[in-house]
């Protein structure tokens, strides 16, 4: 073959975005193992190829679905490609079939994995070949194959590669130079694959309990980069981090050491947590996320997990002792959940003082157990992606969109609105749940024609707006006008020094409270508060010091 690979083999996807979260780190891994194979790094030129939906010639409304994929097609065939790898996720398998079933049409032999070829690969349609699993191992053994002619084409019909797992997971596309994460802004950082609970919708619920961890020589390599290049965010995508205790110590340690300034993104289960555990994580600037899903016991049984709430409860109150972001995770639709129950979960959320409160509509994903268990369970969902959830016996498609609204109006006041400080003071005076809390603020943005759409563009300056137009209407129409000047205080107040923490930006705001007092204990209690502190008009400057917003 001389000195030159005879074979261009391009691996690709079709990104929602560009950021840290939608990072090509599939097609990567896989263009990787291809590089370091013994059976194909001398056959071939690999190339990581990856467009997103954001890229000028796609961004177009005005486009098809059949023209954005024949834009693709014309960009892959520049390379001359023999074959073209594709990572398969539910919000690109449509328009990726279409891009192989073209190169098929010029002769190009077509391959597909990830989650969605994984979760049903009869369902998926346009490839040569579909490889289930991971596919470090498989890939480079299939082009191995392909190239040398030992394996058949058939043409119109895929064949079906069975799993293969991973045994080295040594190779990383970050240290390799496959994959800079400098041009995403950030870093999805694998640490484990596996994932030790198999909850019904997920996945991982057909997958192995069993957990793979990554050689820590690898991780340090790749802190190191991290902080040669001074990434600014990291996002851990093991499901379930704190599952090992010591592990998760361990490298909370190292990230601090190598990586102090750097902020990271952790997925953890409440059950884990303990007071160590709370502490620890005050070693790096980090967020965790928290899957509750529900506060119904018996709907969490229905999907294969569950929920000690008074050991949920207290754990969560670490994080909160030591000053811990965390955010928590709600899904409405699931099996057995009524709307009334969908509310109470709502309530208990955010009765636990999360940062942000996330809300999905379930999705019954093939290859899931959830998938194969729908019919008895009652579901009724859609037959492409998204897969969404259409009703269940017990959740009503009007009670699915009545969940939808308090979902985005949770999104707009509470989570964009960086209302924690001051939301369960305020419900606790008005004698409101947060759920009609949120229904309340739903019909506010009904009644003045406020797109969710386009509130969820805004930036928190101009949410604040709305936030206090709509407080003011709340409390008036419950006779509470005595907490108005309070409340606006504590919502400027915070907000300014939330916008700080984030921009570092000096911000200068006028205030009828002494702020020392709308930053103490008594502001938990706005009925004392009114009672009994003094106004007293000051103007303050925030600022931010040592990493964390203050002001004077």
């Amino acid at each position: 073959m001389g000195d030159r690979p005879l074979f261009n083999v391009i691996c690709t996807t079709l990104l929602i975005e560009k950021s840290p979260q939608a990072l090509p780190l599939g097609a990567a891994c896989i263009a990787s193992a291809i590089k370091n194979d013994l059976l194909t790094k001398d056959l071939c030129s690999v190339y990581l190829d990856v467009y997103t939906l954001e890229d000028y010639e796609l961004n177009r409304i005005d486009l098809s679905i059949e023209r954005k994929a024949q834009i693709i097609v014309d960009k892959i065939l520049l390379r001359k490609p023999e074959i073209v790898a594709f990572s398969v996720f539910v919000w690109n398998r449509e328009i990726l079939e279409i891009v192989g079933t073209d190169l098929q049409k010029k002769g190009v032999v077509t391959i597909a994995g990830g989650p969605e070829i994984t979760a049903s690969p009869k369902m998926c349609s346009g490839f040569d070949f579909l490889v289930c699993g991971e596919g470090e191992r498989s890939v480079p053994k299939l082009i191995n194959s392909i190239l040398n002619k030992t394996i058949k084409i058939h043409s119109g019909e895929s064949t079906i590669i069975s799993p293969d797992v991973c045994e080295d997971l040594s190779i990383s596309p970050y240290l390799d130079g496959t994959l800079n994460p400098s041009d995403y802004g950030g870093v999805l950082w694998e640490l484990a694959r596996g994932c030790p609970f198999k909850c019904s919708y997920c996945y991982e619920s057909k997958g192995s309990k069993n957990v793979r961890l990554f050689p820590m020589d690898r991780i340090e390599k790749e802190l190191d980069l991290f902080k040669k290049l001074n990434i600014p965010q990291v996002f851990v995508l093991d499901p379930t981090y704190n599952a090992n205790k010591k592990r998760a110590m361990e490298l909370l340690s190292l990230i601090s050491k190598k990586t102090p300034s750097t902020f990271y993104y952790f997925e953890v289960r409440a059950e884990f947590i303990d007071r160590d555990l709370a502490k620890a994580f005050t070693r790096i600037p980090c967020a965790l996320q928290i899957g509750l899903q529900s506060a119904n016991v018996e709907v969490l049984k229905l999907v294969n997990r569950n929920l000690n709430k008074q050991l949920f409860t207290r754990n969560i109150g670490y994080l909160n002792e030591f000053g811990v972001v965390f955010g928590l995770d709600l899904i409405y639709g699931l099996p057995g959940e009524t709307f009334e129950s969908f509310k109470n979960g709502i309530d208990y959320a955010i009765s636990l003082y999360p940062n942000n409160l996330e809300i999905f509509r379930l999705s019954v994903l093939p290859g899931t157990d959830l998938f194969d268990k729908a019919q008895d369970l009652k579901l009724t969902y859609q037959q492409t992606p998204p897969y969404n959830i259409i009703k269940t016996n017990l959740f009503s498609e009007d009670d699915l969109k009545k969940a939808s609204e308090l979902a985005d109006s949770c999104s707009i006041f509470y989570n964009q609105g960086r209302s924690v400080p001051w939301f369960n003071s305020l419900c606790r005076s008005l004698h409101l749940k947060p759920s009609l809390f949120f229904k309340k603020f739903s019909e506010y943005l009904n009644e003045h024609k406020l797109s969710r759409k386009e509130l969820c563009k805004k930036l928190h300056r101009e949410i604040e707006v709305i936030q206090i137009d709509f407080v003011k209407s709340l409390l008036l129409r419950n006779n509470r006008t005595d907490l108005e000047t309070l409340i606006v205080d504590l919502i400027k107040f915070n907000g300014a020094l939330s916008r700080t923490q984030d921009t570092g930006k000096e911000e200068i705001v006028k205030l009828n409270y002494d702020s020392e007092y709308l930053a103490s204990q008594y502001a938990t209690d706005l009925n004392y508060f009114v009672k009994n502190i003094k106004r007293h008009n000051c103007t303050i400057k925030t600022f931010k010091r040592n990493g964390y917003s203050d002001w004077r």
